[in-house]
Parts: C-alpha cells; sequence; structure tokens
C-alpha cells in the first residue's frame, strides 16, 4: 500500500526506473494505493514500507505466513526468502494476477480481509503492513487474524500513525483511508480481538532523512506532496535526494511512539 497522501497526483511521473520482470510483465500500475518498486519520485514511500519487512523478516523464517492485502508482493518475495511457506492475498484481481506472475514462490489467493479465505489455526505469521487503515471492519479484520493463527503465532502490523500522518484531523488526508491509528488505538483494537500486544515501536527519521528535513523547507515529505499536486516534473535534486533513500536511513524506536510516522506492533495469540 501506498501512504504519500495524495500519491495518485503523481500519475505516471518521469524517472520510472524499470526493475526486472518475467518476461513481458509489465509492472503493476502506482494508483494511489500501493506502493511499488522502480519509481524514483515514489521511492522514499517504498523504503518507508520496506524497512518494516527487513526488521520483521527473522520472526517469518522457518514459518507458515500469511501476508494479508499483499498489494504488488515485493514484500511477499521478501518473506519466501525466509519463510517455509508463503500465502498472498488481496482483493485486487490485478494484483492477484501480478503476483502469480512475477513471485512464484507465493501462494497467491484472492479473498476479502474480511473473511480470510483460511482454516482456523492455519498458519504461524499473518503479517499486514500498511493495509488496516483501508479496512472499513477493522475489528473484523484482527478477530479473523485471530482466528487463522495457531496458538503462539504472531500477528506483525504497520499502519500510519493519525497523530503525525493526518494531525488535527478527525478524516484521514489520504483519500483511500477509512481510519488511522494512534499507538493506544491499535493496541485497544488488537487486545478487544484477543491477541497480546508484546511490541509497540515506531518508524522515525533517522540522521540523513533528519538533514533532507533540514535542506528542504522542514519536512522532506511535504516536499514531496507540494511537487506531486503541482502536477508538473520534479526539480532534479528532489528526485535525485528520493531516489537515493534507503531503508536504513530510517529508524524503529520504542521511545515516543506518539512521533513515529508509522507504527509497527507485534501481537501474539495466546
Amino acid at each position: 500500500m501506498s501512504e504519500a497522501v495524495i500519491p495518485a497526483a503523481v500519475g505516471t511521473p518521469p524517472g520510472i526506473i524499470p526493475e526486472s520482470t518475467t518476461g513481458d510483465l509489465e509492472p503493476l500500475p502506482l494508483t494511489g494505493e500501493r506502493t511499488v518498486p522502480g519509481i524514483a519520485e515514489e521511492n522514499y514511500w517504498f523504503r518507508r514500507h520496506e524497512i518494516v519487512y527487513a526488521r520483521l523478516l527473522a520472526r517469518c523464517a522457518g514459518k507458515t505466513v500469511l501476508e494479508a492485502g499483499s498489494g504488488e508482493g515485493y514484500g511477499a518475495n521478501m518473506i519466501a526468502d525466509v519463510a517455509t511457506k508463503v500465502i498472498g492475498l488481496d482483493y485486487d484481481s490485478s494484483a492477484v494476477a501480478h503476483v502469480r506472475a512475477r513471485y512464484p514462490r507465493v501462494e497467491m489467493l484472492q479473498g476479502n480481509l474480511a473473511a480470510l479465505p483460511l482454516d482456523d489455526a492455519a498458519v504461524d505469521v499473518v503479517v499486514n503492513f500498511q493495509v488496516i487503515e483501508h479496512l472499513w471492519d477493522q475489528g473484523q479484520f484482527i478477530r479473523e487474524c485471530l482466528r487463522v493463527l495457531r496458538p503462539g503465532g504472531e500477528l506483525l502490523i504497520s499502519t500510519p500513525n493519525r497523530i503525525t500522518f493526518s494531525p488535527g484531523r478527525d478524516t484521514p488526508l489520504n483519500p483511500f483511508h477509512t481510519r488511522e491509528l494512534n499507538a493506544a488505538e491499535l493496541t485497544e483494537l488488537l487486545v478487544e480481538a484477543g491477541f497480546e500486544v508484546t511490541l509497540m515501536t515506531g518508524v522515525h527519521h533517522g540522521p540523513s532523512l533528519k538533514a533532507l528535513d533540514a535542506k528542504h523547507g522542514g519536512s522532506f515529505i511535504d516536499a514531496q506532496i507540494e511537487r506531486a499536486l503541482a502536477g508538473e516534473p520534479w526539480p532534479a535534486e528532489l528526485t535525485a535526494d528520493v531516489a537515493a533513500v534507503g531503508i536504513d536511513d530510517f529508524a524503529l524506536i520504542t521511545d515516543d511512539i506518539d512521533a513515529s510516522l508509522d507504527l509497527v506492533a507485534i501481537a501474539v495469540k495466546p
């Protein structure tokens, strides 16, 4: 999922950096609902998602894993490097077809996240990164995650922090979001469903991104959004700065959770 506030305004920008594809497979388009690899102007958001996969990947090692809301599939493919089995699930038929063609190690299913098409106690781990904010019935989805997990299984979940993503608003800035959460609200949602929350941490800018905040008028994020809204070619310097962002430019920090950009939680089924 893409979490730029108005990412669809980028459209199909210049500076596309195609990644290798399978045969003549076309890249999955950037719609505003998901992030995809290989687009220079989208790279900040892509890396901001990718760090969570990278930092939590070890929790999937040797496990049967469901990624609920797998989008383009790059994350499920990362998980396939360490997991015994990876099941991807998405509602969008084009995403399902794309993952099946591009990432053959992922067993891809099409279905509704409010009614996961799996048996009870079928998986060891459920991964749900940057998806829950798009769902209408978040509680039902979390209960479904509890159902399909084996006892002791883990739900790995991330979502934009409402406090910093849509500050001072009752409704999300991103038109594709239904409800954004802060750390207390996410914890409550998980506990009410029957999970035990063992970790609540957050994604923050590291030193290099803080330097880019200062360089671009106080907010590197706002600088990107302004250019997306303008509907004009991006300045070369901004494009280069965005394209150079890597996962190590972000940090996962448990302190000062309300100042985090994205929330990251680990919840265990008793």
